[in-house]
């Protein structure tokens, strides 16, 4: 879909410099306060959407949201307007680079890098929750990292708000998130809460120390059943430097039940910042014998091809049987 302003188009106090993305709803600008010379970051949903109900009170909801939050690994929301009759949001211009485009160039980071972005990340998600605030699309997409190593949480456009109804539109999948950082509750179309964060940050803090998320799969519906099905292959198996006490603080987070993943995203960083005390019994214990999920996969197909062989001997066998008796 093609951007609806080019470079030098004025949005009342801002002018479009270029564009910074393009997601389902909305186009993403960097553009300059004329007031002050600053770099700002305005998000333009498509107007050919405004006019769908939902697409509009999500959006206004995305504002609210904005107008609440202000915490330092946050990305910080400045203002609205209206430019005509199409609303849109500024918010500040972060000098930095996306977790995704670190990953593709590092792949694997050393492991106090990888645990200080995730006790940032786990900070922000704190501050959050308590005011009833859930993300629910936490990927390195959607975050930004600073040359200082600050973590920047950013895009809360399908973000919860406690008490809120729900808010549908034939656009949106009946199931929100992405495939790679979906909890197993919310893959099942549940809404989405503070365990569901800390599952998606689990697993980012996961391909963080392994260079890959922790299921594979050819197509998302396979991913998801993974998520749903399969416990997390062991990081320490793909990364020989994670202690026994790491690897299992992360599968707490990443557990399948809600319930027994950690009460707070607080909880979590404190054990990510207090290895040597943390108590194992507290924490779920790994086979070390434990099957990849790849593995677990062509342990299921080999299984299909068996039974298939099996049935199509029987098959056979009926036939030669039959022939013999009609002969």
């Amino acid at each position: 879909m093609s951007a609806p302003f080019i470079a030098g188009t004025a949005l009342d106090d801002y002018e479009i410099v270029g564009v910074l993305g393009q997601g389902g709803m909305s186009t993403v600008y960097r553009a300059r306060d004329r007031r002050d010379g600053t770099d700002v970051v305005l998000k333009v949903p498509y107007d050919h959407l405004l006019g769908d109900p939902a697409v509009f009170e999500r959006f206004q909801r995305e504002l609210k949201i904005g107008r609440t939050l202000a915490h330092p690994h946050i990305q910080k929301s400045l203002a609205t307007g209206t430019y005509r009759d199409q609303p849109y949001m500024v918010m500040e211009y972060v000098d930095g680079v996306l977790l995704r485009d670190v990953l593709r160039e590092r792949m694997a980071l050393p492991i106090a890098e990888a645990i200080g972005i995730t006790v940032q990340l786990c900070s922000a998600l704190a501050y959050c929750h308590a005011q009833g605030i859930y993300h629910r699309d936490l990927k390195p997409e959607n975050i930004l990292i600073t040359p200082d190593g600050q973590a920047k949480l950013m895009d809360f456009g399908i973000a919860l708000m406690e008490g809120a109804r729900r808010v549908t539109w034939r656009g949106f999948s009946a199931i929100m998130g992405t495939p790679d950082y979906m909890a197993p509750e919310q893959i099942k179309g549940k809404r989405g809460d503070a365990a569901t964060d800390i599952y998606a940050v689990g697993v980012m803090l996961y391909e963080m120390l392994a260079g890959e998320v922790p299921y594979r799969g050819d197509n998302p519906l396979a991913i998801m059943s993974q998520h749903v099905n399969a416990p997390p292959p062991r990081l320490r198996a793909r990364n020989h430097d994670v202690s026994e006490v790491l690897d299992r603080v992360i599968a707490k987070a990443m557990h399948r039940d809600p319930v027994a993943r950690y009460g707070s995203a607080e909880a979590f960083a404190h054990d990510l910042t207090h290895l040597e005390g943390v108590d194992l019994s507290t924490l779920p214990a790994l086979d070390e014998a434990q099957p990849s999920a790849r593995t677990k996969q062509w342990s299921e197909v080999l299984r299909l091809v068996i039974l298939i062989l099996v049935v199509i001997a029987l098959l056979l066998l009926i036939g030669v049987l039959a022939q013999s008796l009609h002969h």
